[in-house]
């Protein structure tokens, strides 16, 4: 029971933890609303981020799911030649679809 119980508080520990950090390029980039996007911003791509959403049978705080897809997409943009990104759908199963803008300066 012992070994229950303290499994049951690392996982609740861990759950709660944020395990992707923001690189240095990807905090240049923005996170546009949804709508129509700016005159003057390029398409660059699309980019797909996932992560975990369940550890084990426990269902992982959504909201600390969207916050990692935000950030790995972030991350992902400068490679795509991108300053700026776009949800293009709500999270789904731990995924979410962003598409790269390159933007001029505001």
């Amino acid at each position: 029971m012992r070994i229950l119980i303290l499994s049951a508080a690392l996982l609740a520990g861990t759950a709660a933890c944020t395990w992707v950090p923001i690189e240095a390029g990807g905090k240049a980039v923005r996170v546009l609303p949804a709508g129509p996007v700016a005159p003057g911003c390029v398409a660059k791509g699309e980019i797909v981020v996932t992560v975990k959403n369940k550890v084990g049978f426990y269902n992982r705080n959504p909201l600390r799911v969207q916050e990692e897809l935000e950030t790995l997409a972030r991350n992902e943009a400068p490679s795509a030649g991108a300053n700026a990104i776009q949800a293009l759908a709500p999270p789904a199963d731990g995924s979410q679809r962003y598409s790269a803008w390159q933007c001029p300066p505001r």
